[in-house]
């Protein structure tokens, strides 16, 4: 095998030991983001629902769930509301770059 095949393997034995609960060693960092007031967030970017969803790849009736909070954002939509919560032009900005 090549030293890159090697590495992986590696990784992957090290990282099943950890997800049972093994101590392995491994470098663990936990990020906490706080619960987003969706509704807040997408006002202050001055977008209604439709244009807010299209601005960050997910459909209207999951805003809507959020805002209603029928429906918690989780994983990279968490983590990208709250850079939007504090730099609410952040994703516009982003877009009007790559045009």
């Amino acid at each position: 095998m090549t030293k890159a095949f090697d590495q992986i393997a590696a990784g992957m034995r090290e990282a099943i030991a950890f997800a049972q609960g093994i101590e392995t060693g491994a470098i663990v960092h936990q990020v906490h983001i706080e619960e987003s007031d969706v509704r807040s967030i997408r006002i202050s970017t001055g977008l209604n629902q439709q244009e807010f969803a299209s601005s960050i790849g997910v459909a209207v009736g999951t805003v809507r769930g959020w805002e209603q909070r029928r429906r918690r954002p989780e994983g990279a939509a968490r983590v990208l509301l709250a850079l939007i919560g504090k730099n609410p032009m952040l994703v516009q900005e982003y877009l009007a770059e790559k045009s």
